[in-house]
C-alpha cells in the first residue's frame, strides 16, 4: 500500500483554493493542515475542505507533526523566507512559482534544502501539462525538425486591480514578469534552453510596478520571441516552429487542452484534457518524489529554477526593473 503524503498549505489565498480543490480529490494523499496570518481565514478555510488542522501562523503549521510537505502560496516576496521557515523546520516544501523574486534568494533555499535533507520544488505546473508532455515528445522525434522559432505571449487586464495587492504593488515583487512573463520565459528555455542574448524593453505603472515587457532571446540558430503584460489582453496561444512544421498550443497555452501539429501542408488537432485547472499534476509528480526519497524532481529540477530566475533577473536588468527591497 502507498503511503499516504501528507500535505499542509501556507497562504490561503485564491490560488490556495484551486489548489486545494484537487489536492482533496487526489488518493494517496490528503490535506492534514493549512496555516494563515488570520486565525479566521485558516478556520474557514479548513471547513470548506474538512482540514483537521489549522494555525493561525506558518510556524504553527510548520512545527505540526501531522504533515509532511508544505506547499507555498504566499506572495512572491516572501516565497524565500517562508519556504526556509518550513524546511528548517523538516517541511518538504512546494513552491508557487517563482520559486524566489531573484537568484541570490533561489540559491538560500537550495542551500537549506540540501543542509536539511529535504525536497524543494518550484510549482510550475505547466511543465507536468500532458499536452506540454506531448509536444516534448514530438519535438524529440523530430516531427517539426529543427527548432527556429517560439512565440509566447501572457497578458490579461489587471489595472483595475487594488495598487495595494500583489501585481502592481512593488513592494510585492508586481508586475508582469514575475507573475505571468515567467511562463512565455519558461516555454523558451524548456525548448531551446538558455539563450545567448537577451533583449527586453518594459513599460511601467504609476506605482512603479512593470506592467508591459517585451522580451527577445536570441539563440545561435532560433529565437523567441515573448511578452506579458497586465494593460491588455492576449492571445495566449503559443506557437512552436521547426524546419519541417509548427506546433501550436491551444490557448491559454500554460494550461492548454490541446494543441494543432501544421505539417506537410496538413493540420491535425490532438485533445489532451487536464483533471481540473491542471495542478493535479504537480501534485502527483511531488508525491511520487516523496515516496521514492527524492529530494528534488527529474522533470523540473532545483537547477532549471536557479536557470529560470538567472533568466528574469537579466530580463529585469535589461528593463531596469529593480523592488525596493533588493536595493
Amino acid at each position: 500500500m502507498e503511503k499516504e503524503i501528507r500535505w499542509g498549505i501556507a497562504g490561503l489565498g485564491n490560488i490556495a483554493h484551486k489548489f486545494a480543490e484537487e489536492l482533496v480529490q487526489l488518493p494517496g494523499c490528503r490535506l492534514m493542515g493549512v496555516g494563515s496570518r488570520n486565525y479566521e481565514k485558516a478556520s474557514s478555510f479548513a471547513q470548506t475542505y474538512n482540514v483537521p488542522f489549522y494555525f493561525g501562523s506558518y510556524d504553527e503549521l510548520f512545527r505540526s507533526e501531522e504533515v509532511d510537505v508544505v506547499y507555498i502560496a504566499t506572495p512572491h516576496n516572501s516565497h524565500a523566507d517562508i519556504s526556509i521557515g518550513a524546511m528548517n523546520a523538516g517541511k518538504h516544501v512546494l513552491c508557487e512559482k517563482p520559486l524566489a523574486v531573484n537568484r541570490k534568494e533561489a540559491l538560500e533555499m537550495v542551500e537549506v534544502a540540501k543542509d536539511k535533507n529535504v525536497f524543494l520544488m518550484e510549482a510550475l505546473w505547466t511543465r507536468f501539462n500532458p499536452s506540454i508532455l506531448k509536444v516534448l515528445d514530438r519535438i524529440e522525434s523530430g516531427d517539426i525538425g529543427k527548432l527556429a522559432y517560439v512565440k509566447a505571449d501572457f497578458a490579461f487586464y489587471a489595472l483595475d486591480k487594488e495598487e495595494e495587492g500583489r501585481l502592481l504593488n512593488p513592494e510585492l515583487a508586481g508586475g508582469s514578469i514575475l507573475d505571468i512573463g515567467i511562463y512565455p520565459i519558461f516555454l523558451a528555455y524548456l525548448l531551446l534552453g538558455m539563450p545567448d542574448k537577451i533583449f527586453a524593453t518594459s513599460n511601467f505603472y504609476k506605482t512603479g510596478a512593470e506592467i508591459q515587457t517585451s522580451m527577445i532571446f536570441s539563440y545561435q540558430e532560433a529565437q523567441a520571441i515573448l511578452y506579458s503584460g497586465l494593460n491588455s489582453n492576449s492571445e495566449m496561444k503559443a506557437e512552436i516552429s521547426g524546419t519541417e512544421g509548427t506546433i501550436y498550443l491551444d490557448p491559454r497555452w500554460h494550461h492548454t487542452q490541446g494543441y494543432t501539429l501544421d505539417s506537410n501542408g496538413q493540420q491535425d488537432h490532438y485533445n489532451h484534457p487536464t483533471i481540473g485547472m491542471g495542478y493535479t499534476y504537480e501534485i502527483k509528480e511531488v508525491n511520487s518524489c516523496l515516496r521514492q526519497g527524492k529530494t528534488q524532481s527529474k522533470l523540473w529540477s532545483l537547477q532549471n529554477s536557479l536557470d529560470m530566475l538567472e533568466l528574469m533577473d537579466e530580463v529585469r536588468a535589461k528593463s531596469k526593473v529593480v523592488f525596493p527591497f533588493e536595493g
